[in-house]
């Protein structure tokens, strides 16, 4: 009865509820285990649902945490989970120093709801876009892309600056994460840090160019 009981009223669980009790995903021990060791992304990261509440104090979700790692680490794991956790983590936390907004809605000194709804950079497909970005940045300079990072302040993150991230971020003024808008995103953020695209990007980057000509 108890099995008959659980399969009819069973209520699928958040993205984010998965892969925090998810033991045999190597990638999803990875971002939690950068979450776990990490004081700042402690704060930030809701670790069970898949999509924040209005008033949420958190940025970002655990899912959205496990593609950005994900994307980061692609090629380069060298599957002693510790060592892959540490490159990680040093990664994010040398990007949120860049990102001043992120640790004032840490530290509660402005709403997370305000700088989500304010930024591009405070949502999961800015958060992945960065992840591929970071792949390459750590790929091609591997001694000297702490200092690179410096770019990142160039970029205009606001969501008001609808000349860069309406049709990249954001489709009718919403977030877009579909693949393709992934993809646009990173690459302002390679651009930004002086970072070749890959074959795929550029045939992304042409064809959204090509559209906006017409």
């Amino acid at each position: 009865q108890m099995f008959a009981d659980l399969n009819r009223h069973a209520v699928r669980p958040s993205r984010s509820l998965g892969l925090l009790y998810d033991h045999r995903n190597d990638k999803a021990r990875l971002a939690k285990l950068v979450i776990m060791k990490s004081e700042f992304f402690r704060d930030i990261v809701d670790m069970e649902k898949s999509s924040l509440a209005l008033r949420s104090r958190k940025l970002f979700t655990l899912s959205a945490f496990y593609n950005a790692c994900a994307e980061l680490v692609s090629g380069m794991a060298t599957g002693v989970l510790v060592e892959d956790a540490n490159l990680a983590r040093g990664f994010w936390e040398a990007v949120a120093e860049h990102f001043p907004a992120w640790d004032q809605a840490r530290e509660g000194r402005i709403p997370a709801s305000e700088v989500r709804e304010g930024y591009i950079h405070s949502h999961g497909i800015a958060l992945q876009a960065l992840g591929i970005a970071g792949n390459s940045l750590l790929r091609l300079h591997p001694k000297d892309w702490r200092n690179r990072l410096d770019s990142l302040e160039k970029i205009d993150w606001s969501r008001s600056n609808a000349r860069v991230w309406e049709g990249r971020s954001m489709i009718g003024g919403k977030i877009s994460k579909v693949s393709t808008n992934i993809i646009l995103t990173a690459n302002v953020i390679k651009q930004a840090l002086s970072l070749p695209l890959n074959e795929e990007q550029q045939r992304v980057e042409t064809a959204h160019l090509k559209k906006n000509e017409c």
